[in-house]
């Protein structure tokens, strides 16, 4: 399951991630408003766990503009104000779940994986590209009829650039997503791993799905439709 963490507090955002990490979830940081917002809309994240104080829009602005627009990813709103009005004000922009600072990680834990079981997500979602389908739950991969096996990170990448719905991710986006790197590792890493995917789900296969935008980062789109 992979957790979006808002926080802009880097202590605190850095214990939230450690005890996430130990319960095996996949996790990606952002620190602002706008960040959160954008990482919420690519759909890549099946809970997010968001502080209410945050550097450009607050967490409650945020929250009910990704509700309007459509948004279903299950959010837990922290803050360190804990008021039952503030509460009452969350929950009905749109939130699953209002936990006040300070707080026990292994509540966070436990609620972070309740809201996981909630996600539409965790009970079924078949993402599909052309004749390329994947289960997120199954991770069984299919090209047409051929099954295709990938590595767990090979199958992150594949997942990220489906999610992102045919749009071109740089490098810097992939790295974070997938190998939760917030820095440049200066190696060819994602280049290598996308070869790699070329390799299984292109190769043998038309049309060509995995797209390169020179410049500019990589896609997942079917060039037919």
């Amino acid at each position: 399951m992979r957790v979006l963490i808002v926080e802009d507090e880097p202590k605190m955002a850095t214990f939230i991630a450690k005890a996430l990490e130990e319960e095996g979830f996949a996790l990606g940081r952002v620190t602002t408003g706008d960040e959160a917002l954008e990482a919420l809309m690519e759909g890549a994240f099946d809970v997010a766990v968001m502080d209410i104080m945050l550097p450009g829009p607050d967490g409650i602005s945020v929250l009910k503009h990704y509700r309007q627009k459509g948004g279903k990813t299950p959010i837990l709103l922290v803050s360190a104000r804990g008021h039952v009005s503030e509460r009452v004000e969350g929950l009905n922009a749109g939130a699953d779940d209002y936990l006040p600072k300070p707080f026990v990680l292994a509540e966070l834990v436990a609620r972070v994986r309740a809201l996981g079981r909630r996600t539409p997500e965790a009970v079924s979602l078949v993402l599909r590209v052309a004749d390329l389908s994947m289960d997120t739950i199954t991770h069984e991969v299919r090209r047409g009829s051929d099954v295709i096996r990938l590595s767990p990170r090979e199958f992150r990448l594949l997942e990220f650039l489906i999610k992102s719905a045919g749009r071109t991710r740089g490098r810097m986006a992939i790295l974070e997503a997938v190998w939760d790197y917030h820095f440049d590792p200066g190696t060819n890493l994602v280049d290598v791993y996308i070869r790699r995917l070329r390799e299984k789900i292109d190769k043998h296969y038309e049309p060509k799905l995995v797209q390169t935008e020179k410049g500019v980062g990589y896609a997942v789109r079917n060039p037919q439709a």
